[in-house]
């Protein structure tokens, strides 16, 4: 990797003080090492599709209180050395000793610390935060400091390029090299000519879109950090392009093309052989919008593209076409997402230096081109109190020693290129932030989409960036401000203020986030103040990443801003094998809003075996917005999402890594109104993904295999097609004599007959439903959705789509149904199809679907399998195999799931859109804007 040493300044010869540390979380005269319990663990990692070991290292050591998991990430992608090698890591001790001593020995080189004294207090208290899983440095840290290797500290980088062909091809070559070391880019096109305009040569300019072609092969083939992620990028084109409706369609297109040659036969899947094929996979793209567009989407204008070389106008568009263009594509394909300009750069420290043009990957660092930004996230759940209370004296200390830390990792870190280390040096951005959001809110009892939600949120970051503004400051007066602070203290100060002025206009709910808001705004006071005599040390401070890697590391429920992904998550155990447990936060959020034990005891049984809350045994529907979760039977409203980064957005210096999620049911309008209201609310970016949206990211193999298998029975009932038309469904009727089955049934007091008739050579062909008064409304449209249902099974609509469509649909009436196998029902409609699926599907279908017999679910509570037994009794005591170390003598109960994605969908037949890890297999989750392996600690993206 190309790297730029760092210069040897020391500040010791300035003639500055240097800071005093104070001790808080460590214990003067006994090492922190000496005040926690260790074990050893062997190590031992396999592709669950494959079976095959993929890592294996034994007698690693870790604290007992680190879960399996976490120690399994660090071994996996934090040790140094070869596997089997005497100089390979083998203990946290070793790889916390060489990153916190690589700090404090620059810290001590530079002048941070003002006696010998505060160099010995900060090491023990950044190493005590370590262990304890309070922070975490972002992976390159962990990667590179303390070894022989290049010290990159950065995940992420924002470069530039401009329309020359030296410049485009550096740009391939500085991008590859970012790759190499295991980071991810950014970076913005407009400045390259669209394809509209002229040559100097008299010929037309191929355009950013062609030139994404080159950039986009070369990360498919480079990989990241060698082949452990995908290449994590970003591209950005202005909204005043002219190549922007052809910037905005091109992944659509290609999208398209994915579902073409995947009818054809062709393995289209994430990682499939054949995807190389298909252009622009390895980016996220993202328009750059206006306010002035925007204004002109509101009312309904025009809107100008023009010209790179000189500005004038080439085209002149309907503005809210081609924002309706924008959101069709991002409904096709996710991409692109959209990047507000006007709100980035009215929060921007630096503006005389430049405009802030694009982001890394994630969108969470924004600033200015030939950039990086080093990362570091806070979890917050350990500064809860047993009392259920937030530690803000404890948190604001945390702060200040990361933020110390952090900026020391400038004074020695090695940078890609020339350009990124000149202006990372002079601008000394930084990227603190916090994951475990989600579990702090149902811990202490707030609805994620909720009021009282967001004000906790807003004013746990608000002291975040107040204090690390505050401490950053303090290292201005001790070592100088930034090199470029001179040329930008007004509009620093004028951005810090509009930071405090936000705080002031922040509204309380209660007393915990009444009390972080006032040591907030006295932060906030403090920093301006100090800020005001001596500058800053570092023109940005916070972020909101992703936290994948480095989540799992800490053993964070949730990452980044993200909510819960589920009530239910796969834990690793000692000794090999896995079992599912009910999170943790849900028992104390439980105690928390006062019920009593054996009530929280019932609730948590019910979440074990539903996977949701509703209708658990005495759970208030006014608490259970408490749980509400990413995916599943109560998930968040897309505008939830939107709402709590709005929340969040106007206390941090950078912008937050997210993607709100739609369902799959999602119109275009709905993008649309997203978008527009991320605007509205004052966003500085936003990405959405619509379940289902992308052929590329499969959903698990048996899921795959059972949409396969009934595609040759709707193809025996379709004419072949002619040409390119597509094939059109014949309707197979029934005979005229045909066996059939009527059911009585009785749903929330409601009676009612259903009469299936089926094929004689089996398979269900007609629904009858009588309901109601002949001739009442309610009896004439079940007449007439029953025959749209039967004409739909005889065109060949497998059974199972109908299923899936209609159950969990919610109305009245509904709850007690008089059936044995199906004792509530959410609907008519969802009792009937869940009846269909026992009597017509077979098990493997409708137990993907979670859709099980009473005798079913009463072996699954017996033997833990809901399947009859096999004669096969090693395989059988294989999976009941019982563990210890965590659950006593509890048996694990056998899941076919790998993951919390996986164990999900068992549970609630709801497929869980995301690629599966390309190095283990198993499927991933989403973290932030990116995906992260529960399994080995993988990311698609660059933290």
């Amino acid at each position: 990797m190309s790297v730029t040493p760092a210069p040897k300044r020391s500040a010791r010869t300035s003639g500055r003080k240097g800071l005093t540390i104070p001790r808080v979380f460590s214990t003067a005269g006994t090492h922190p090492y000496d005040q926690v319990t260790w074990e050893r663990r062997d190590i031992v990692q396999t592709n669950w599709k494959t079976g095959e070991t993929i890592f294996e290292q034994r007698g690693t050591e870790f604290p007992a209180s680190w879960s399996v998991n976490a120690s399994t990430i660090v071994a996996t992608k934090y040790f140094r050395g070869a596997v089997g090698s005497p100089e390979r890591e083998h203990s946290l001790r070793q790889i916390i000793d060489r990153v916190v001593g690589a700090y404090t020995a620059a810290g001590r080189e530079h002048g941070y610390f003002a006696t010998d004294d505060d160099a010995a207090v900060f090491s023990d208290e950044l190493t005590w935060l370590l262990l304890h899983q309070v922070f975490a440095f972002n992976s390159p840290v962990w990667f590179n400091v303390g070894t022989p290797a290049p010290q990159q500290v950065s995940a992420c980088f924002i470069l530039s390029v401009d329309d020359t062909m030296e410049s485009i091809l550096n740009w391939y070559r500085e991008e590859g090299m970012i790759f190499k070391g295991g980071s991810g880019a950014g970076l913005n096109l407009s400045r390259i000519r669209s394809s509209k305009e002229l040559l100097s040569s008299g010929g037309n300019a191929s355009g950013p879109v062609s030139f994404m072609r080159g950039a986009d092969a070369s990360a498919g083939t480079i990989k990241s950090g060698g082949a452990t992620r995908r290449a994590a990028k970003m591209v950005v084109l202005d909204v005043d392009h002219p190549d922007i409706e052809e910037f905005v369609e091109t992944k659509a297109r290609e999208e398209d093309k994915i579902r073409a040659l995947r009818a054809a036969g062709f393995d289209m899947d994430l990682g499939g052989r054949d995807i190389t094929s298909v252009q622009y996979q390895n980016a996220n793209n993202s328009v750059r919008v206006t306010d002035e567009f925007m204004r002109a989407v509101e009312t309904g204008g025009t809107f100008d593209l023009k010209a790179r070389q000189d500005g004038h106008v080439v085209e002149t568009v309907d503005a809210k076409a081609l924002f309706r263009k924008i959101a069709q594509a991002a409904w096709e394909c996710a991409d692109p997402g959209i990047q507000y300009d006007d709100t980035i750069n009215d929060w921007h420290t630096s503006p005389e230096a430049g405009r802030i043009t694009a982001s890394n990957p994630c969108s969470e660092y924004m600033h200015l081109d030939n950039s990086s930004c080093n990362l570091s996230s806070i979890n917050l759940l350990t500064f809860l109190r047993e009392d259920d209370t937030f530690d803000a004296e404890r948190f604001t200390a945390a702060v200040e020693l990361i933020i110390t830390a952090m900026d020391i990792s400038i004074s020695f870190a090695d940078f890609p290129t020339e350009a990124i280390a000149a202006t990372t040096r002079a601008y000394r951005q930084l990227g603190i932030g916090y994951a475990n959001l989600g579990a702090l809110l149902m811990a202490t009892g707030h609805g994620y989409d909720s009021d009282g939600g967001r004000a906790l949120a807003a004013a746990i970051t608000s002291l975040m960036t107040a204090t690390a503004y505050r401490r950053s400051a303090e290292l201005a007066a001790a070592l100088g401000p930034y090199d470029g602070y001179a040329r930008d203290a007004a509009a620093h100060q004028r951005v810090v203020r509009k930071h405090a002025a936000a705080n002031d206009d922040l509204r309380t709910v209660n007393a915990m986030d009444a009390a972080l808001h006032a040591a907030a705004t006295a932060e906030w006071q403090r920093g301006l103040r100090l800020g005001g005599e001596a500058g800053w040390r570092n023109a940005q401070v916070s972020l909101l990443a992703p936290t994948g890697t480095i989540g799992f590391m800490m053993d964070c429920d949730t990452t980044g801003i993200e909510p819960d992904f589920s009530l239910v998550k796969f834990k690793k155990l000692v000794g090999g094998g896995s079992m599912q447990i009910v999170n943790q936060t849900v028992p104390r959020a439980l105690r928390r809003l006062g019920y009593p034990e054996e009530t929280v005891e019932a609730i948590v049984e019910h979440i074990a075996t539903n996977g949701h809350v509703v209708d658990a045994p005495g759970l208030r529907p006014e608490h259970y917005e408490v749980f509400d979760t990413a995916m599943g039977r109560r998930a968040i409203a897309p505008m939830g999402h939107v709402k709590m980064m709005a929340a969040v957005q106007p206390f941090l210096s950078g912008a937050i890594s997210k993607t709100v999620n739609l369902p799959e049911s999602a119109t275009v309008e709905d993008i649309e109104r997203v978008y527009f209201d991320g605007w509205k609310l004052g966003l500085k970016a936003l990405a959405v993904y619509r379940d289902n949206c992308k052929v590329g990211q499969p959903l698990s193999d048996g899921k795959s295999e059972k949409r396969g298998a009934s595609a040759p029975a709707a193809a025996a009932s379709s004419e072949a097609p002619a040409g390119n038309e597509p094939a059109r469904a014949v309707r197979r009727r029934l005979p005229k004599s045909r066996p059939s089955v009527t059911t009585s049934f009785r749903v929330g007091g409601a009676e009612g007959y259903m009469t299936a008739g089926s094929y004689p050579d089996d398979g269900l062909g007609e629904v009858f439903l009588k309901l109601g008064k002949q001739g009442s409304t309610l009896a004439g449209v079940m007449d007439a959705f029953s025959i749209a249902v039967s004409i739909g099974l005889q065109h060949g609509v497998p059974l199972e789509v109908f299923v899936q469509k209609f159950t969990n649909l919610r109305f009245e009436p509904a709850g007690m149904t008089d059936d044995p196998d199906i004792r509530m029902a959410q609907s008519i409609v969802d009792y009937i199809f869940r009846r269909l699926a026992l009597d017509y599907l077979p098990y493997e279908t409708r137990a993907g679907m979670g859709i099980h017999t009473t005798a079913e679910r009463k072996r699954y509570a017996e033997t833990g399998s809901y399947e009859e037994a096999t004669e096969d009794a090693e395989d059988v005591e294989a999976e009941l195999e019982t563990f210890n170390q965590t659950a006593g003598d509890e048996p694990r109960l056998p899941s076919r799931a790998h993951s919390s994605a996986e164990l999900l969908e068992l549970q609630q037949g709801q497929a869980a859109d995301a690629p599966l890890c390309m190095s283990c297999g198993t499927k991933m989750r989403p973290a932030g804007s990116c995906y992260v392996c529960e399994n080995c600690g993988s990311t698609s993206g660059c933290s």
